[in-house]
């Protein structure tokens, strides 16, 4: 038979597993009948980044793009004006 702080050490873990499980079965609950939250999350986010691209990045909230899209990869500068 193995050591016995190894039969603790496996204890531990299952303990930690049980709390992770617990913690998303908690936020499936939370989250409720709305399967597509993520969806929703990124649809949102991309209609905010299509308005924020059709404004020229200048409207309100835009700025967040400005370090991602002003660069020699992308090959788009724009200023911020707005």
């Amino acid at each position: 038979m193995g050591e016995p702080r190894n039969h603790a050490a496996v204890g531990y873990a299952m303990i930690v597993v049980a709390a992770s499980l617990a913690s998303i079965g908690l936020i499936a609950l939370a989250i409720g009948d709305d399967v597509l939250y993520s969806d929703k999350i990124s649809r949102d986010k991309t209609k905010h980044f299509e308005g924020c691209k059709a404004d020229g990045f200048a409207g309100e909230g835009c700025g967040i793009y400005h370090d991602r899209i002003n660069n020699r990869i992308s090959g788009i500068y724009t200023g911020l004006d707005g």
